[in-house]
C-alpha cells in the first residue's frame, strides 16, 4: 500500500498531480480541495494517497489533509453506488466540513446538488455515513503554502477552473460558460476551486 508520496510536483491540472519522487513521476489524481492547496509547480509537496488496485490499471488518489482522505474512504468503502470517480466529485463539490454539517443535517438536498450524486445516492450518504464521520478524525484545514486560486498562483483560474469541468465531463463550450457565469456571481477574485464547485451545483 502506498500511503503518502514526498517529492516534486513536476506537473499541475485541476484534477490530476504528477509527483516526481527520486526521479519516478506518479500520477495521482486529486480533488479540487486539494488542488487549490498545492505548491507551484518545482517546489516540494507531499501528498496523502489511496491506492485502488483494478484489473486494468493502478491508480493513486492523493490528498493534501487526512479530513480529505478520511472522507474518500468512508464514501468508497461505507456507500453503496460510490466509487472513486463520485467521491472525488463530493470532494470537489463540497468542503468537508459542509459535507459533515450536510450529512448530520440530513440535507439530501444541498448533497443531491453535487454532480454524480442524485437524491437516492444522497439519502444512502445520509443512512450509511450520519454515525461514522466521527471516524475521519482531523479538520480540514490548509496544507502548506498559498492556496493556488489566489495572487500570482491564481492568474490561470479561468482555464484551470475550465480544465477541470471538461475533466469531470463537460463539454468545452459548456465548461466556458458555466464558468464564465460563475466569475459574474462570484466576482474575479474567486479561486478555481470556488469556481469550480459553484458549475457543479445543480440547479434545484
Amino acid at each position: 500500500m502506498i500511503t503518502h508520496l514526498h517529492g516534486r510536483l513536476a506537473e499541475v491540472l485541476p484534477t490530476v498531480a504528477i509527483v516526481d519522487v527520486g526521479g519516478v513521476g506518479y500520477e495521482v489524481l486529486i480533488p479540487l480541495s486539494s488542488f487549490d492547496r498545492l505548491p507551484s509547480v518545482g517546489q516540494e509537496v507531499r501528498l496523502l494517497t489511496h491506492l485502488v488496485v483494478r484489473e486494468d490499471a493502478h491508480l493513486l488518489y492523493g490528498f493534501v489533509t487526512t479530513a480529505e482522505r478520511g472522507l474518500f474512504r468512508l464514501l468508497v468503502n461505507t456507500v453503496s453506488g460510490i466509487g472513486p470517480k463520485i467521491a472525488l466529485n463530493v470532494l470537489s463539490g463540497m468542503s468537508v466540513p459542509a459535507f459533515s454539517a450536510a450529512v448530520a443535517a440530513g440535507d439530501f438536498k444541498a448533497l443531491a446538488s453535487i454532480s454524480g450524486v442524485g437524491r437516492k445516492t444522497a439519502e444512502r450518504i445520509v443512512v450509511e455515513l450520519k454515525d461514522k464521520l466521527g471516524a475521519m478524525g482531523g479538520g480540514d484545514g490548509a496544507g502548506p503554502g498559498a492556496p493556488r486560486g489566489t495572487g500570482a498562483a491564481g492568474d490561470n483560474r479561468v482555464g484551470d477552473a475550465i480544465a477541470a469541468l471538461e475533466a469531470l465531463g463537460f463539454k468545452p463550450q459548456e465548461a466556458q460558460e458555466a464558468v464564465r457565469a460563475a466569475v459574474t456571481m462570484l466576482g474575479t477574485s474567486a479561486g478555481v476551486e470556488q469556481l469550480v464547485r459553484a458549475c457543479l451545483r445543480k440547479p434545484t
